[in-house]
């Protein structure tokens, strides 16, 4: 026997569908779209679809735009010799509330992953490669997480561009900011001594 309304199950269906949200989240959501205004509720309802219909990709760094060409790319500020790959476009949000990094990016949307049937095909190396390959870039900073699907797929990628001759790094990792020695890992403490700085 049903015991919620039909329209309701499937709105909270909907939000159960989402990464990170349960069954009683969905269900607290579905119920707070309930209580909402029919304004506030249509509101909702039409920012999702702007963001379907508005939202492409950069046909230069492949990240998300509502423009032609990203801000990014169009700002004559930022170096554009040096491009900071990454997997997704949550990447460069978090990269750029460091507010440190001043040169572009380019989004590969994934990472290779066997197990995932996510091939070199299925994400943006080609449009990299190319971009890579029509000159002005003088490094490509890997920035990929360190799993074993980002290591390989920045290890694949660095292979492509060891024959264009320019500078390939990656981003150091270790011990984090606020931790403490004792809880560190073996692979941890081994890429922070690997990738110690002179002070």
């Amino acid at each position: 026997m049903r015991y919620i309304p039909l329209a309701l199950e499937r709105l909270t269906e909907q939000f159960a569908r989402l990464p990170g949200i349960g069954g009683k989240t969905a269900q607290r959501l579905a119920f707070h779209v309930l209580s909402m205004t029919q304004e506030e509720a249509s509101s909702f309802a039409e920012s999702i679809l702007e963001v379907k219909r508005s939202i492409r990709t950069c046909p230069i760094c492949q990240n998300l735009t509502d423009e032609e060409i990203c801000p990014i790319c169009a700002d004559p500020e930022r170096d554009h010799g040096v491009v900071c790959v990454v997997a997704d476009p949550k990447d460069v949000v978090a990269m750029e509330r460091a507010r440190e990094y001043q040169g572009v990016y380019h989004v590969l949307h994934g990472v290779i992953s066997p197990l995932n049937r996510v091939g070199v095909d299925d994400i943006r190396i080609r449009e990299l490669l190319t971009r890579v390959g029509e000159g002005g870039i003088r490094e490509v900073i890997m920035a990929t997480n360190p799993d074993t699907e980002g290591e390989a797929t920045a290890m694949y990628i660095s292979r492509l561009l060891r024959p264009l001759e320019i500078k390939v790094t990656r981003l150091a990792y270790g011990i984090p900011v606020g931790s403490q020695l004792e809880y560190a890992d073996e692979v941890t403490l081994l890429r922070a001594l690997e990738g110690r700085q002179e002070i």
